[in-house]
């Protein structure tokens, strides 16, 4: 377990940013293994889901409770994208972004990225997968920025 937490911890440093993965996977997380491969799946913390090793490139997908965890240690992450207040409704039940409702992003963010998606106030309302870049985010006015894939109020 020791080499597999140590190859998760790896990825979401070099993925989120240096120091994330510590607090994101600390020791008593979970791994759950695929049935037909035997390689690492999900990462799971008391039954409940907070990332899922893609095998298709080897990075993390992150749930809702893993992007809170990241919100509250957001000091080291560079992953945020922060979205107008009169859209956090919309996107918070799982619509995507546009870049004209983009407010800030971290400059690290690169088109394909896993991002989180909070209001101006910092609250987390979703996860999903970057269309832009943080510079192309910020100077588009049209077009999607983020596909979200989990909302916190999707049913």
């Amino acid at each position: 377990m020791k080499s597999e937490l140590a190859k998760i911890r790896a990825i979401a440093d070099y993925q989120f940013g240096k120091g994330v993965a510590e607090k994101l996977f600390p020791e008593n997380v979970e791994v759950e293994y695929s049935p037909r491969t035997g390689r690492i799946r999900f990462i799971t913390i008391n039954r409940e889901r907070l990332a899922t090793l893609r095998p298709t490139d080897g990075l993390l997908s992150l749930s809702i409770k893993a992007a809170k965890l990241m919100a509250e240690n957001a000091a080291f992450a560079h992953c945020f994208v922060a979205i107008k207040n009169d859209v956090a409704g919309y996107i918070a039940e799982g619509g995507d972004v546009f870049a004209v409702h983009v407010v800030n992003v971290d400059t690290e963010i690169r088109a394909s990225d896993e991002v989180v998606v909070i209001d101006e106030a910092g609250h987390v309302l979703a996860v999903g997968k970057a269309m832009l870049s943080s510079l192309e985010m910020t100077a588009f006015k049209s077009g999607v920025a983020v596909k979200v894939r989990h909302g916190t109020k999707e049913n």
